[in-house]
């Protein structure tokens, strides 16, 4: 498996795993959709579809209509989880999506 292939099978674990953490029973999917019928990359995070990219070159558009394409069938909202080396994780979405979130928490909390 070369190196880049390896790291994104990292990242994902690594995301999985920090799912997890806050209390998500989340775990990376096997990379081929005709097994499991998935195609997010780490699927336990109740309504989002997660595309997990670990690279240096940013292609935010790209991994986000990436999300969006694979979103479709499964109605969860897209979101792109990305790093490059020595920074923080981000969660990248389309304003629509993400607002769609923001609101639902916000009238579950009842503000």
């Amino acid at each position: 498996m070369p190196n880049s292939k390896q790291k994104g099978k990292r990242f994902e674990l690594d995301i999985a795993h920090i799912l997890k953490d806050y209390g998500f029973d989340a775990r990376r999917t096997a990379q081929y959709c005709g097994n499991t019928g998935e195609a997010s990359d780490v699927v336990g995070l109740p309504g989002i579809h997660i595309e997990c990219k670990a690279q240096e070159t940013m292609r935010l558009y790209e991994w986000v209509a990436q999300a969006v394409r694979d979103s479709e069938k499964s109605m969860r909202l897209p979101a792109v989880f990305h790093k490059k080396n020595y920074a923080d994780i981000l969660v990248t979405m389309r304003l629509d999506d993400w607002m769609t979130l923001y609101k639902s928490s916000i009238l579950s909390k009842g503000e």
